[in-house]
């Protein structure tokens, strides 16, 4: 048994976290107190976190493992559950896409190369703003993609 320096609970040395540097081995607040204060700091420096996130996530060793993870059999298999969970999930929203890659296939849609927001030419997408009109894209960088599916809902009735 220990006791929590933060809740003053008397709890099992299962409820605290393994840390070397302290003498009996243990962390002097329990996982309950531990898990609630980084929660509570995530929520009050939420902006600064995802910066550092995405700092991170750029980092290029990270870039490398997952690069590597997703030739990996583990990875291969996480993303075919992924896809098969959208196709599920947004029935009409990938029908557009299969409708949208055979016409362009076939010449009978042409997609510019360009973004229709800020004129980027990396990573163009064709963009449905309305799943009932299969054909009725735009084109929009990854970017913009991203930013117009944060703040807008397609419609898919």
């Amino acid at each position: 048994m220990k006791t929590c320096g933060e809740c003053k609970q008397d709890k099992p040395l299962s409820e605290f976290y393994v840390h070397k540097a302290m003498l009996d081995g243990y962390l002097n607040k329990c996982k309950e107190c531990v898990k609630s204060r980084v929660k509570k700091h995530r929520d009050e420096n939420i902006e600064k976190i995802k910066e550092y996130d995405k700092q991170r996530a750029n980092l290029p060793h990270r870039i490398q493992a997952r690069k590597q993870y997703s030739q990996s059999p583990r990875g291969k298999e996480a993303h075919a559950r992924a896809h098969k969970k959208y196709v599920e999930k947004f029935p009409m929203a990938r029908a557009a896409q299969v409708i949208v890659g055979n016409a362009i296939r076939d010449g009978r849609l042409i997609v510019k190369k360009i973004c229709s927001v800020c004129g980027s030419n990396k990573l163009v997408e064709a963009h449905h703003d309305d799943y009932t009109k299969p054909l009725d894209v735009r084109e929009l960088c990854k970017k913009c993609h991203a930013e117009w599916h944060s703040q807008n809902e397609p419609i898919y009735k």
